[in-house]
């Protein structure tokens, strides 16, 4: 065989390569098998909601030199509106999509044929169902009542949601505009979802049954008071970061962050610590997902990067999962010990959301919280 009939082969399967996408094939194949036709594509695109994809694309890099991954740390909220808009404009841009918001994510990410699930092979029966379907969630994440540990050695400084509604944290309580970022709408809703715990949880800081007044339920009260009592609204998490981890502060605020954030503790100069002793919950915790475009540009190499970001077969899941390995993540492989440094699962207090439920009344919330801005 010449060179000129052996490239024309080798074009020839790559098509034919390619063409697996259609019948499935690709979803059955292991890295081993994968790399090459990821290979002949180059390269790979991928949309992240958390900043760390920086790490991700130096790893894969390193892992397969010949794959340029070209990572955008966009927020979940941000993802979902550029996702549409390129859908309506016919145009993908995006191989693989890394992102939260799981409520609007299935509605109208998923069920709108915008994405597309995978599940590698490989790692299928170390991942419980219920992280698989209806997309696969890579580790759990949060958003949590956070405080400085350094000022309050003694652990948190609140011990009930309520006392964020009182004077002595009028203007102390900071978070990220849940209008302006899906999870922390995630996390109002669910305050409202679990309104008989945040009912429950009045009576036990005040001494007597909750009185409405204007609001559906014990949730939306809290909410409406929490306003009242001039929560600050600031434009990233790492604003909330800074303002209550930052060291050397009498009386820090507290406020809803990642419990995950603590990574960054000693290189930013924070002192975080979440404050899961509060009732009735600091907060909620729900999957991150990963997901395919629809059609990616670069089939093979999206579902090699998904591969990747599951982590490999060493104890904690190698330089894929290096990033997503530390205290306040949880990583959903059952076959990787949890992280030393973090409450465990079993321990963590928060309230797991369900994401259609959230869905129901979500944009209900939205609209009540801009009433009171």
């Amino acid at each position: 065989m010449n060179v000129l009939e052996a490239t024309r082969l080798g074009v020839i399967g790559m098509f034919l390569s390619s063409a697996a996408l259609a019948d499935g094939h690709l979803n059955e194949m292991g890295p081993e098998e994968l790399l090459p036709l990821a290979q002949a594509e180059g390269k790979v695109t991928v949309y992240s909601f958390t900043s760390r994809i920086g790490k991700v694309e130096a790893a894969f890099e390193e892992a397969y030199p010949d794959i340029d991954l070209q990572g955008f740390d966009i927020s979940s909220t941000e993802q979902i509106a550029r996702l549409q808009a390129e859908s309506q404009a016919g145009v993908t841009n995006a191989d693989v999509i890394y992102i939260s918001d799981t409520p609007v994510v299935l509605t109208e990410l998923l069920e709108t044929g915008i994405i597309a699930p995978f599940v590698p092979p490989r790692i299928a029966d170390r991942v419980p169902s219920e992280y698989q379907s209806p997309l696969l969630a890579q580790r759990l994440s949060t958003k949590v009542l956070m405080y400085n540990e350094e000022a309050n050695p003694d652990g948190a400084p609140v011990t009930n949601l309520w006392q964020l509604t009182t004077g002595d944290w009028r203007g102390r309580v900071v978070m990220v505009d849940p209008l302006q970022r899906g999870d922390y709408l995630d996390l109002m809703t669910e305050i409202v979802l679990r309104s008989d715990a945040m009912a429950a949880a009045y009576e036990d800081q005040f001494g007597k049954a909750i009185e409405l007044g204007d609001a559906a339920n014990a949730g939306e009260k809290f909410i409406m008071d929490l306003f009242a009592n001039d929560v600050i609204l600031v434009g990233s998490t790492d604003d909330v970061n800074v303002a209550v981890g930052a060291k050397g502060q009498e009386s820090p605020p507290v406020g809803f962050t990642s419990y995950s954030d603590r990574r960054d503790n000693e290189e930013e100069g924070w002192a975080l610590q979440v404050a899961n002793s509060v009732k009735p919950a600091p907060g909620i915790i729900f999957p991150a997902v990963l997901a395919l475009a629809a059609e990616p540009n670069n089939p093979a190499a999206a579902r090699l990067v998904i591969d990747f970001l599951m982590g490999d077969e060493s104890e904690t899941g190698g330089a894929g999962l290096a990033p997503f390995y530390v205290a306040g993540d949880y990583v959903t492989r059952t076959d990787i010990p949890p992280h030393p440094d973090a409450v465990s699962l079993n321990d963590f207090t928060a309230w797991r959301i369900a994401p259609h439920e959230t869905a129901k009344i979500r944009s209900e919330i939205g609209d009540l919280i801009l009433t009171l801005q």
